[in-house]
């Protein structure tokens, strides 16, 4: 009489579930492990008979309280950090908070300063401008040649743009000049109204400082399709570029910084006159 064969449990549950999937019939599945099908089938049953139990013996994983009570604290210390930058930039999202919080030797990602703001309903709403630029036809077209080129030195390209600033009850309107390489404002002028002087102010006081070498864009807004604003730049030997009409996303730049500059200091400022604007908005181009 032959020695009885001795299964591991691997075996056994290796078969038990082959079986149960019934990929193969049961006759089959006998001869291919040279087993009776009563064996196999008890298996089977088994397998069945005790798979709740896999489950019923799990603990769910325990959270190590000191660990978790370090993120707490963490969590608190950051938070007041970053609630201490919006009080200094009211207007910073998540991402230039998080920007800004890495300057300070705070080693964090988006979504961890994302979660904390919006715990701490400190995120921005982004508020929507009003349209001011003014097209007449006939004063000339130019083509959008940035949709080529891209500045690749200081001076190659300068963008301009013309947002509005409220003094009391009044509203002004600044002309500024953005070298596209360096990100500095080359020139800039606050006046009263969108006439040609606006503009032509803003970049002769460019021109004193900085050579532009290559592209002037801006929009079709009437203050830079002026004659005299024209001769000045192709005086200059200045490839003269114009965003489609009703495409300020052509000339993004310079409406990104127009953004900027309205979310942290325009818009928080009640400024009493027209000269501590320009010594607000000054003190802003130069040192933020």
């Amino acid at each position: 009489m032959g020695k009885p064969r001795k299964f591991t449990p691997q075996f056994k549950a290796k078969v038990a579930l082959a079986a149960f999937k019934g990929d193969k019939p049961l006759a089959a599945l006998c001869r291919e492990h040279q087993l009776c099908d009563t064996i196999v089938i008890r298996w089977r049953q088994q397998l069945l008979e005790h798979a709740a139990n896999i489950f019923a013996d799990q603990t769910p994983t325990q959270r190590d309280p000191q660990k978790y009570a370090a993120c707490r604290q963490q969590d608190t210390a950051l938070h007041a950090a970053i609630e201490q930058i919006a009080m200094e930039f009211p207007r910073y999202g998540y991402r230039r908070m998080t920007a800004e919080l890495r300057r300070r030797d705070w080693p964090v990602n988006r979504k961890r300063v994302l979660r904390l703001m919006r715990q701490g309903s400190l995120l921005v709403q982004v508020r929507r401008l009003v349209r001011i630029s003014i097209y007449r036809p006939g004063l000339g077209h130019w083509p959008n040649l940035l949709r080529e080129i891209r500045a690749e030195y200081p001076n190659h390209v300068w963008v301009a743009d013309i947002p509005y600033v409220r003094v009391q009850e009044e509203f002004f309107f600044l002309a500024v000049r953005m070298d596209l390489y360096t990100r500095a404002i080359r020139g800039w002028h606050l006046g009263r109204t969108l006439a040609e002087e606006l503009t032509y102010t803003a970049l002769e006081q460019a021109l004193t400082r900085h050579r532009l070498r290559a592209i002037h864009p801006s929009d079709h807004g009437i203050p830079y399709l002026g004659r005299s604003y024209v001769d000045k730049l192709q005086e200059q030997q200045t490839r003269i570029r114009l965003s489609g009409i009703g495409r300020p996303t052509e000339n993004g730049f310079c409406e990104r910084l127009m953004r900027t500059l309205k979310e942290e200091e325009v818009s928080l400022q009640d400024y009493a006159d027209e000269v501590e604007s320009r010594e607000r908005i000054g003190h802003f181009w130069d040192e933020v």
